[in-house]
């Protein structure tokens, strides 16, 4: 059964796409800690990020980068944060979120609620 994942990256469900190749697709988070979180996850349906073959998980923190690259470019962030955690879709994923202190990478915070105009803005950003 296909993930919810992977059915954004085969364009079933719609989502705010940042980035993609032939390996990997970014899209904005719909319910983010801080405006400009990203998610980066491989085209290939995985469950566990470290089940991930080495090439592959190197490839996709590569790819990851140049994304948290634009993040760190269109927000006023000192960092941007990565983390695994995978809990919430059985498809390997990476968090990316501009972050200016520990605690904007909360995931017990209360979620941002941006209107499609504001996504459509960051997304738009994100892939310039």
């Amino acid at each position: 059964m296909s993930s919810i994942f992977s059915k954004i990256i085969a364009g079933e469900i719609p989502c705010y796409k940042v980035a993609e190749n032939d390996k990997f697709f970014a899209f904005l988070d719909i319910q983010p800690l801080q405006k400009g979180h990203t998610l980066v996850v491989p085209k290939k349906e995985v469950d566990e990020f470290f089940e991930l073959e080495d090439e592959l998980m190197a490839d996709m923190i590569v790819f990851a980068k140049g994304v948290a690259t634009k993040i760190k470019a269109n927000f006023d962030c000192n960092r941007v944060g990565m983390t695994v955690i995978g809990l919430e879709v059985p498809h390997a994923h990476i968090h990316l979120i501009p972050i200016n202190k520990e605690p904007d990478m909360n995931f017990h915070s209360p979620k941002l609620s941006l209107s499609q105009e504001e996504m459509e803005t960051i997304a738009s950003k994100l892939r310039g």
